[in-house]
């Protein structure tokens, strides 16, 4: 088992930044890939980007400008840096880990999401 928690969100003014952190523990030497996903009220569920072992990054376009998908094995964290942020990108941020490098379908492992709300 993986247990995934993530941390940074918060209320950020339209333009700031933020940085989420998900700190995996449990059996985390099988983790291999991992992203970061979105979620908006009365939205579908989005993908941010993603990324493997061995730090492989893959951003949908409309996620390549602003986003950027780092992991610390080390530190066994994820952390998605956000800038020039939108009021659009209010939404709970969850963080996700495979035990492949490229899941077939949902990935395994969720962690519980943090909110991010972008307002002035």
């Amino acid at each position: 088992q993986v247990q995934l928690v993530e941390s940074g969100g918060g209320l950020v003014q339209p333009g700031g930044s933020l940085r989420l952190s998900c700190l995996a523990s449990g059996s985390i030497f099988s983790v291999y890939a991992m992203a970061w996903y979105r979620q908006a009220p009365g939205k579908q569920r989005e993908l941010i980007a993603t990324i493997t072992s061995g730090h492989n990054t893959y951003y949908p376009d409309s996620m390549k400008s602003r986003f950027t998908i780092s992991r610390d094995s080390a530190k066994n964290t994820l952390y998605l840096q956000m800038n020039s942020l939108k009021p659009e990108d209010t939404a709970v941020y969850y963080c996700a880990a495979d035990h492949s490098d490229y899941p077939v379908g949902e990935y395994e492992y969720w962690g519980q999401g943090t909110q991010v709300t972008v307002s002035s």
